[in-house]
């Protein structure tokens, strides 16, 4: 999960420096165009709901060649590497947005700002949206990133999504599908 704060486009200025990026021969040419990840806890209840989205898809991975499902779940660095050199990424988390549960919202990394509070560097546990930064850093970021925020109405231990949640789950497979077709 990751917290929020949406933001003005035009008040974003960013530092694009490029660094070099290592090849590793073949490696890129196997990737597909665009990468949807889920990402979260699924022993968590609603912090689950990225990774119940991607499951959806990935049994439907043959409807879209060019696209990778992966459920990430809590993988944090994981990410960086995950969406390097695609097209196009889409992930797919619960966020604390300040919204009813269930709220589903679609914005792009220069929509928002981070307002998560990291206790200690951890492999596991990082912030989306240092993630992608670090991404663009490293002249690897995709050229279309869209992030799916999912306000939860529950986190605590628990496979189940809160009945909020399931009740609109198939909004958010509908949202993210009309992104791939896009």
């Amino acid at each position: 999960m990751f917290s929020v704060a949406i933001i003005n486009n035009n008040s974003v200025v960013k530092n694009e420096k490029k660094f070099p990026t290592a090849q590793v021969r073949g490696l890129n040419n196997m990737k597909k165009e665009t990468v949807v990840v889920g990402l979260g806890n699924v022993l968590m209840a609603d912090e689950g709901i990225g990774c119940a989205v991607v499951e959806h898809f990935s049994k439907q991975a043959g409807k879209y060649p060019n696209v990778e499902f992966t459920d990430i779940g809590t993988g944090g660095m994981a990410l960086l590497h995950l969406i390097a050199g695609r097209k196009k990424a889409i992930l797919i988390d619960c966020a604390k947005m300040g919204t009813r549960p269930g709220t589903l919202k679609r914005f792009t990394p220069e929509d928002v700002k981070t307002i998560k509070q990291l206790c200690q560097f951890s492999l596991h546990d990082s912030d989306v949206m240092r993630v992608i930064e670090m991404s663009r850093q490293l002249g690897q970021c995709p050229e279309s990133i869209v992030i799916f925020g999912i306000e939860p109405g529950r986190i605590e231990p628990g496979r189940q999504l809160s009945t909020t949640l399931a009740g609109k789950l198939a909004d958010y497979i509908a949202a993210v599908a009309e992104e791939l077709k896009g």
